[in-house]
């Protein structure tokens, strides 16, 4: 199980004071309402995978996904 809700990302992850936080977030959280796997990051235009889906999988993969739950766990 996670150590924090899926739509709150670590902050080794995502600094609190990231200058596209907000933004990073709410397409986060659009991604997991909608059940996608993923989303298009705003900033750089990356495919990101979301935590509800990285959850899914069971394990972390090592790879720093942006959305690890598995972080701090």
């Amino acid at each position: 199980m996670a150590p924090r809700p899926l739509d709150e990302p670590h902050p080794d992850r995502l600094p609190e004071d990231h200058p596209a936080r907000a933004a990073v977030l709410a397409a986060h959280r659009a991604a997991l309402t909608s059940g996608a796997p993923g989303y298009i990051d705003p900033v750089t235009g990356l495919w990101v995978m979301t935590a509800g889906y990285l959850a899914d999988r069971g394990t972390c993969c090592n790879t720093l996904c942006r959305h690890c739950p598995y972080v701090g766990a």
